[in-house]
């Protein structure tokens, strides 16, 4: 253990020096000032005589930010998404200022790419795939190549999705040496516990040990293709099961244009509104639904194919609601959109939500204060993202339980909305998301006569692939931690994060055993 701890501390320290070296420090104590013991480490740290700091004079704090993350490599590049979702620990700014990192690599070889379809899928797989591009896409934890496969006497154009060679081993070997760090910082700052910086850097390497496992998104994509199947002006490419392994994921390629791209849409005729209004749609629809949405929407996932359909593309963090979740997200939204805050204070009260005491006038009350204030704001400014965070904030001082998978979907939320609002500023929110909650909550006839039974019903199995229960459990559970922030007590990442603890205490108590052993026999000698 103790040889594991001191490569830890050699890593810790490389990494160190890299971040000293970089702007990162400059610019974070600008938006939350760290702790002195803290800024005296990183100067020390940065001594160098002959290297200088990187410097991007005629950038913004946002932009120099991104940039000295990017050249920390994947580690880092995570850190700085995970943490932008994390505005209690770093702030409201500085998460701002890190929503914009770009998660983009240079890429590995072509010829790397080829021993590592060869490797995982087999000779004669490999042999059959023709043309396999130079890559298209690198981000930190894969990269993309275009391709043709036969499948079953039919050439298709497929997208050839390969993991960044020892990039599990990589990752593991820096995220450990920051939990050490984040130990360490625990430790000798007293006030940083609150902030609990172990669990965070461990929910970190617990969601992204599972994006490098591209099964789990193969098996994520296939089960949102088969909900998504009937839905006009919505595809999700296939999967093609036969030439994807852990470290190698072939699916359709994508003809098509990003709706970041919004001059060219328009230029091929395309109706930016009403592309606006479908995502909007297409996403209400598959989390009440189907209770499985894509939970990463942003502007370089989604793209209008050909015939005009919207096609999203990397499916490594979805989510999932269960029965419960649905109706209750229904029913809220309709509530507001109706303005009918004594029913949504029903559906609290009968779905459990908040105990059975609480006045429902004085919760009804509550409710009209988050609702009645965004009915008077502008058309753009309306978001029913932030109507739910303005939600969980109220109805907690009524001790409403926290509900992970909806913290997760809210996140999502404000940024399909923002997607949507980039297409088309005056999207209207109410109105577009009206028709598909209706349609919804008639479909499954009278709501709350309905709702307890839904409520004694909430455990709902997962679809999956045989192939794979235990990656779907893992998977599962990560989204939890995603969306929450927490760690359940009675699970197996809770114990392993112990043991990772344990371990770090125990070599904090030897190593001060050891240096007052040091000291005293200095004393002896000298």
């Amino acid at each position: 253990m103790e040889i594991l701890m001191i490569k830890k501390i050699i890593t810790l320290f490389k990494i160190g020096r890299k971040v000293a070296k970089s702007d990162i420090l400059n610019i974070a104590s600008k938006f939350q000032k760290p702790p002195l013991a803290i800024t005296i480490l990183f100067q020390l740290l940065s001594f160098s005589f002959f290297e200088k700091k990187q410097n991007y004079k005629n950038k913004d704090e946002g932009e120099r930010l991104s940039h000295s993350l990017e050249s920390l490599g994947t580690t880092f590049i995570k850190l700085g998404q995970f943490l932008a979702t994390r505005p209690d620990i770093i702030g409201e700014d500085l998460s701002k200022k890190l929503e914009n990192l770009q998660d983009r690599l240079p890429a590995f070889s072509i010829s790397k790419a080829k021993e590592i379809i060869k490797n995982d899928l087999g000779s004669d797989t490999y042999n059959s795939i023709i043309d396999l591009s130079e890559p298209v896409a690198a981000a930190s934890i894969a990269q993309v190549h275009k391709a043709k496969i036969n499948d079953n006497g039919t050439i298709k154009d497929v997208a050839i999705k390969i993991l960044r060679p020892d990039i599990k081993k990589i990752f593991n070997e820096e995220i450990d040496a920051m939990m050490l760090f984040a130990f360490i910082v625990e430790s000798f700052v007293k006030k940083t516990k609150r902030l609990k910086l172990v669990e965070v850097v461990f929910l970190l390497k617990e969601i992204t040990n599972l994006e490098m496992d591209l099964r789990f998104e193969a098996a994520a994509a296939n089960e949102y293709a088969e909900n998504t199947n009937n839905d006009i002006g919505f595809k999700v490419p296939k999967i093609y099961w036969n030439f994807t392994s852990e470290n190698v994921m072939t699916l359709d390629w994508v003809d098509g244009i990003s709706i970041r791209e919004t001059e060219e849409l328009k230029k091929r005729n395309v109706d930016t509104n009403k592309v606006a209004e479908n995502i909007i749609q297409h996403f209400l629809r598959h989390a009440v639904r189907d209770g499985f949405f894509h939970a990463d929407m942003h502007q370089g996932n989604i793209f209008i194919d050909n015939s005009g359909q919207i096609v999203p593309i990397d499916f490594g963090i979805m989510g999932r609601l269960d029965k419960a979740s649905k109706r209750f997200l229904a029913e809220i939204l309709f509530g507001f959109i109706q303005r009918d805050y004594k029913k949504v204070a029903e559906v609290h009260l009968v779905a459990g939500l908040v105990p059975n005491n609480v006045p429902i006038d004085d919760l009804a009350q509550a409710l009209r204060s988050i609702g009645e204030p965004i009915f008077g704001q502008a058309v753009k400014d309306i978001s029913g993202g932030k109507l739910l965070k303005q939600l969980f904030d109220v109805t907690e001082k009524f001790n409403m339980q926290t509900q992970p998978q909806l913290l997760m979907l809210q996140k999502t939320m404000v940024v399909v909305e923002g997607v949507a609002r980039k297409l088309n500023p005056n999207t209207n929110i109410w109105i577009t998301s009206k028709p598909v909650l209706e349609s919804w909550l008639k479909e499954t006839k009278d709501p709350i006569n309905n709702f307890n039974e839904t409520i004694r019903n909430t455990s709902e199995v997962i679809k999956r692939l045989p192939e794979f229960p235990e990656i779907m459990d893992k998977a599962n559970q990560a989204l939890t931690f995603l969306a929450s922030g927490q760690i359940p007590q009675n699970s197996n990442s809770y114990t392993a994060l112990n043991n990772k603890k344990s371990e770090m205490i125990t070599f904090r108590n030897q190593s001060i055993i050891g240096f007052l052993g040091l000291v005293i026999l200095g004393l002896l000698v000298f």
